[in-house]
Order: C-alpha cells, then sequence, then structure tokens
C-alpha cells in the first residue's frame, strides 16, 4: 500500500512537472510572438508616417509597405493555431496571451482571414485601387488596433500592464473597428468594376473542370456577410470590455 502511495505520488510530481514545462514554454513563445507583432506593426507605422512626410501623398504609400503588411498579417495565421490548441488540450492560453482569456478559434478565424483575403485578393491584386484613401483608411485603423493589442498580451504575459494600455485595448476599438469595416468595404466596392470588366480569378463555362464561379458575385457576398458578422464580433469586443474593465461577469457559448 505505502509503494503505490508512493508511485502515486511521483507520478503526480511528474505531472505537474511536465505540465509547468509546457506552460513556461507556451508563455515563452507566446512573449516572443507578441513581442515580435508589436515590432511589426511598429515598424508598419513609422514606415507610413515617414512615407507621408517625404512624399506629401498617400499615392504610392501601399506599395511602399505592402511586402512588410503583406508578412505580419498573414503570420498571424498561428494565433487561430494558438487557439485551436487551447481548447483542445485544455492548455489555458489565448490565442495571442498564456492564462489571459480563452478565445473563440472561430472569432479569431474570421478576423484574421478577413484580413488576409483584404490584403491579398483585393488590395495586392488590383493595384489600381492601391492609392484609394479607404485603403489608407483600413491600414491606419489595423496598425493603430494591432499596436495596441500586442502591447496589451505582450505586458500582461509579463505581468507588468500599464493602465493606459489596458484601458486603450477596450476602449479605442469602439471607434476603430466601425472605421476600419468602412474602410474595407470601400476598398471591396471599389475593386467591383475592376473585377467585373477584367473577369479576375473567374470562370466561365464551359471549361474542362465544368464549373463556373463569377469573383465579383463573390465580393458582393463578401459585402453582405459584414451585415451579419460585424454586430456579433462587436458586441463580443463589448462583453470582454465590460469583463476587463468593470468586472462583470460574463457567460459565452463554447464555440
Amino acid at each position: 500500500m505505502a509503494s503505490s502511495e508512493e508511485d502515486g505520488t511521483v507520478d503526480e510530481k511528474e505531472n505537474n512537472n511536465k505540465k509547468r514545462t509546457k506552460s513556461a514554454l507556451a508563455t515563452a513563445w507566446l512573449t516572443f510572438y507578441n513581442i515580435a507583432m508589436t515590432a511589426g506593426w511598429l515598424v508598419l507605422a513609422m514606415a507610413m508616417i515617414r512615407f507621408y512626410i517625404q512624399k506629401g501623398t498617400h499615392k504610392g504609400l501601399y506599395r511602399s509597405i505592402a511586402r512588410t503588411l503583406k508578412f505580419f498579417q498573414t503570420f498571424a495565421l498561428v494565433e487561430v493555431g494558438h487557439c485551436a490548441i487551447a481548447v483542445n488540450c485544455c492548455f489555458l492560453f489565448s490565442c495571442s496571451a498564456a492564462g489571459i482569456v480563452r478565445t473563440s478559434v472561430i472569432v479569431t478565424g474570421v478576423q484574421v482571414c478577413s484580413r488576409i483575403f483584404m490584403v491579398w485578393f483585393i488590395t495586392n491584386s488590383i493595384r489600381q485601387i492601391q492609392s484609394e484613401e479607404s485603403v489608407i483608411l483600413f491600414l491606419v485603423v489595423w496598425t493603430m488596433t494591432e499596436i495596441t493589442r500586442y502591447s496589451y498580451y505582450t505586458f500582461n504575459l509579463l505581468h507588468h500592464l500599464p493602465y493606459f494600455i489596458k484601458w486603450a485595448r477596450y476602449n479605442l476599438f469602439i471607434v476603430l473597428y466601425p472605421l476600419g469595416v468602412i474602410g474595407e468595404l470601400m476598398t471591396i466596392y471599389a475593386a467591383l468594376p475592376f473585377v467585373r470588366r477584367t473577369g479576375m480569378y473567374s470562370m466561365r463555362l464551359p471549361n474542362i473542370y465544368n464549373v463556373s464561379f463569377d469573383y465579383y458575385y463573390c465580393l458582393i457576398i463578401v459585402m453582405l456577410s459584414y451585415i451579419p458578422l460585424f454586430p456579433q464580433l462587436y458586441f463580443h469586443m463589448l462583453r470582454q470590455r465590460r469583463r476587463v474593465l468593470h468586472g462583470e461577469v460574463i457567460v459565452e457559448k463554447d464555440d
């Protein structure tokens, strides 16, 4: 009996040590990830400011930062993996910060993928719209949002969170989120005439695959999808704001 109890104690200690090791590794990785992403978006912000000071116009700005933007925005796909691991392994770290909050894979996936779509399949693919004011609008909004968000996660992981970072994370989005959506929708709308005229990314019948696809109507469907999705994501952030800033207990269904 004594031997069995000792074996059980040893196994429990080994399991606890493994959990602590995994938690430490996760925290180290997420700290590195969030610092890198904060730095990346700061580089983008400084590049945009420098370009505008030197040129005095926003025309050509997108092309000057396109490579950096595509890299850091695409790299954000890692966050979907963070969320999936957190859900499947009961390993309590969020898609951007260990031990802070469990974030829905669906919510994160929609946000990340919609941005990647905007970068790769809209703005990067159609040079004619790259100098639209709407492009600059969503770029400025994204940059401010991401610098604030990744800074929040970084300081939280380091257990040293300045209140103004916390305040900015859960207040600036109230204005920035709608402005970003307006910029994205106006950019897609500006792309529609070009897409319709050129037939880009579309497949017409007959073809060897016997499949028809019209990218023009796909973009219209994407624009319409903002109607149900935007309120859900916006109110999700408002609930998080009440929980973090005011300590309210918010009960949400697991996705």
